[in-house]
């Protein structure tokens, strides 16, 4: 996702491979979780979670764009409801997420004369290595941090990461989210976004339908932050 080179080999070999009938679909689904206070959150990492889930995508999109035009293909961007929402020291993640979902809006207007339509699959919690990555990688963060932010934020890291495992050890079987990719794809019509699981619902009415500052000392409270 990060190297040009790599990204390039890539759309060539979909070129030889189709042979110039064109590329039906392109899912775009890679993605890691940088997790930090945003006042302490190391700038290369926050750099990289850009890199990966907003530049990486971009890059990737680009060099097929020629097959998925020959094809009048469809992309689909994993964005997550953290494309909708932004929760408490996951201001990289969200960051990268919200990036996603605008670029899904510009391509699928861009797009439209070609008949490439672009599809927003926004996923609440799932069962996947994303959780216990993302717990291993704030973990390692956490010792690159100075004291002075474990002495600010220390009960609200620890209580973040509570929720994150609670969360990931309740998520949904990927399945669910790869049939709702499926529809995404086959689907006469398909929506310009989709939310996946339960939890992706609720949080997105919740926001729709609450004042700001009541949603935020409800997610605090929620997450068991200070």
């Amino acid at each position: 996702m990060t190297d040009a080179d790599s990204v390039a080999a890539a759309g060539e070999r979909v070129r030889d491979a189709t042979a110039g009938s064109g590329l039906a679909a392109l899912v775009n689904n890679a993605g890691i979780a940088v997790t930090a206070p945003l006042e302490f959150v190391p700038i290369p990492e926050f750099r990289n979670q850009l890199e990966v889930n907003v530049i990486g995508q971009v890059a990737v999109t680009q060099a097929l764009l020629g097959s998925l035009r020959a094809a009048r293909g469809r992309i689909v961007n994993v964005s997550s409801i953290g494309g909708r929402i932004a929760l408490p020291l996951a201001g990289p993640y969200a960051a990268s997420k919200f990036a996603l979902e605008a670029l899904s809006d510009c391509l699928r207007v861009e797009l439209r004369p070609w008949g490439i339509q672009t599809i927003a699959i926004e996923p609440g919690s799932i069962a996947t290595e994303i959780w216990e990555s993302g717990a291993q990688a704030f973990t390692q963060l956490r010792k690159r941090m100075p004291p002075e932010a474990m002495d600010l934020y220390g009960e609200a890291i620890e209580a973040t990461a509570r929720a994150s495992a609670e969360t990931g050890a309740r998520g949904i079987p990927p399945e669910r989210a790869a049939e709702v990719i499926e529809k995404a794809l086959s689907a006469r019509r398909p929506r310009a976004r989709y939310l996946v699981g339960r939890d992706a619902r609720g949080m997105a009415a919740g926001k729709r339908l609450m004042p700001p500052k009541l949603y935020d000392r409800i997610t605090a409270r929620v997450l068991r932050l200070p």
